[in-house]
């Protein structure tokens, strides 16, 4: 890991929230992703199982952790199993946990290697009547792969047919949602460096300059401020580029005249930022491109007021929509005929802004959570309007990332230039 270390009482108190929701004789497993293969014997990057994160700080493969709070024996109540190194592993891999690093990272003291995983698990079972288990059952999972956690739901049921199986999904999604002190300091970590790579760029983009020039530019400054690198795949979109909700190509020359949208965040120790400015190619905005800029900024700042305690993401969108449409109204693009005449189920609005305005951030970019859960305070989301006009080749949208406090609201990018001044000041 790149990242410094995380102090071990998130996760230990992470674990005593999950034990509180779960039934009395109940035993929880969740397994690590599996390391995904490309082509021939290349693999990609391992990512961690958000939730095993989530309750243990582990970033390897091959670990289990389970979690069983009534058994009786109180050293089996949290038990980490890791794979066994050896001197083989250790010259073709690197350096895997040892036993007292597991500790370490996670406060679990009872750790194990993951041959024992079968045994303790079986010993487990003896006292429990509930087993709880780990899927994927986000709103836009799309995923055609069969994970690890996938294939252990199916060993379970046919090893343990007569046990009740219980979902943990709903409950970590709804733990998730609220972020401790200790998350927002990491997410606050990953803004940091996202702010890092934005002020980095600002005096090298130019007419001319590539669009992977401005990606490479903000990898560099990403790792070198020891993230892992992006959040998310970046979009570098200049020009007519700007019009493309997820633009990844990144491989055009930035033009004269031209709008630069720039969707990047850096991740930190496994928590994501998510930043969308959009700059002059040449450093000063046109006309037209500052009224619409100005525009989205407005819808923005309005927008963010929303995201106070007690508010839902469907009537926060609703009201954001009106924002929307006032503005859409004044710049031209609609007209009082395309909003009587529009689609209850898709306002006039949507044609120039036709994407969500605000999603959960955490562990992962589109974190989990209810769209019809209130907001509380230690939420953290988004928020991103746009205007996006192909026959002007102009498409511009802003990005915060925003906690919800007791009275309001934190925005943890409030030091990341926005202002129009600013940015053409900057780039001067």
């Amino acid at each position: 890991m790149k990242y410094d270390p995380i102090d071990h009482s998130l996760f230990v108190q992470n674990r005593k929230n999950l034990a509180k929701r779960m039934k009395p004789n109940s035993v929880a497993v969740i397994r690590s992703n599996d390391i995904m293969p490309t082509n021939a014997d290349g693999t990609m990057r391992f990512r961690q199982n958000a939730n095993l994160f989530y309750l243990t700080g582990v970033n390897q493969e091959e670990s289990i952790v389970l979690i069983a709070p009534d058994f009786p024996d109180e050293k089996m109540r949290e038990m980490l199993f890791l794979r066994e190194t050896n001197e083989t592993i250790a010259v073709w891999e690197g350096h895997k946990l040892t036993k007292e690093e597991g500790t370490a990272t996670s406060g679990i003291k009872n750790v194990k290697w993951n041959t024992e995983f079968d045994l303790m698990f079986y010993t487990i079972l003896a006292e429990c009547d509930n087993i709880y288990l780990e899927s994927n059952e986000h709103i836009r999972n799309a995923s055609v792969v069969q994970t690890n956690n996938a294939r252990f739901i199916q060993e379970c049921h046919e090893k343990y047919p007569l046990y009740n199986y219980e979902r943990l999904a709903p409950v970590l999604t709804d733990l998730r949602c609220i972020k401790s002190k200790i998350e927002i300091d990491l997410l606050q970590k990953a803004c940091d460096i996202t702010e890092k790579g934005f002020r980095r760029i600002l005096d090298k983009i130019r007419p001319g300059f590539y669009e992977y020039e401005v990606e490479a530019e903000y990898l560099h400054e990403f790792i070198r401020n020891r993230s892992d690198g992006f959040a998310y795949e970046p979009i570098i979109a200049g020009g007519g580029n700007s019009c493309v909700l997820h633009y990844l190509e990144n491989n055009q020359p930035l033009k004269d005249g031209d709008v630069l949208l720039m969707d990047v965040g850096a991740e930190y120790s496994n928590y994501m930022s998510d930043m969308t400015r959009t700059v002059p190619v040449n450093g000063k905005f046109t006309k037209r491109q500052r009224e619409v800029y100005d525009a989205v900024l407005r819808v923005k700042n309005g927008a963010t007021d929303m995201l106070a305690p007690g508010n839902r993401i469907p009537e926060y969108h609703k009201a954001v929509g009106e924002l929307m449409e006032k503005e859409l109204l004044g710049l031209g693009l609609i007209d009082k005929t395309d909003i009587k005449n529009e689609n209850p189920d898709w306002p006039a609005y949507k044609k120039y802004f036709m994407h969500g305005t605000s999603h959960h951030l955490g562990i992962d970019v589109h974190d989990v959570a209810s769209i019809y859960k209130k907001f509380e305070e230690g939420m953290v989301f988004t928020v991103e309007p746009g205007i996006y006009i192909p026959e002007e080749n102009l498409g511009v949208r802003l990005e915060d990332d925003v906690v919800i406090t007791k009275d309001g609201h934190l925005n943890l990018m409030k030091n990341i230039p926005i202002e129009a001044e600013e940015i053409e000041e900057l780039m001067s």
